[in-house]
């Protein structure tokens, strides 16, 4: 009986130790996109403040849009991790776990829509 309640205790705190790494996840991206968001518009003060006849950014002006997916992208990570942690908590509880692929297929997904998305703004700025 000991060792199940211990068992059930390291099952506990691994089910926080992994909703921990999505939170930090989440929270990378949340940054990554701010900084892409709070550089376009340096690069659009920049331009403005230069002058009209020099290219300081010559891209199609895709990074705003960009950043505000990537934080989107953190925020849905987030709620989505939540969640999770919840639902297995109550599943350790119950002595019922299951994987959630779900979760994994969404976010997965996601993320490769915006990593291809952010492939084609690069490639097609060069």
């Amino acid at each position: 009986m000991q060792e199940d309640n211990k068992n059930n205790i390291s099952n506990h705190l691994a089910n926080e130790r992994t909703f921990l790494a999505w939170v930090r996840t989440a929270i990378a991206m949340m940054g990554f996109g701010f900084i892409l968001v709070k550089f376009s518009l340096f690069l659009k003060q920049l331009s403005l403040v230069a002058g009209e006849n020099i290219i300081i950014h010559s891209q199609k002006g895709y990074s705003g849009l960009t950043g505000i997916l990537l934080v989107a992208a953190g925020v849905l990570t987030l709620l989505m991790s939540y969640i999770n942690y919840q639902k297995t908590k109550k599943q350790i509880s119950r002595n019922t776990y299951e994987g959630n692929s779900t979760m994994l297929l969404t976010l997965t997904v996601s993320l490769i829509a915006l990593s291809v998305f952010l492939i084609y703004y690069l490639v097609t700025g060069i």
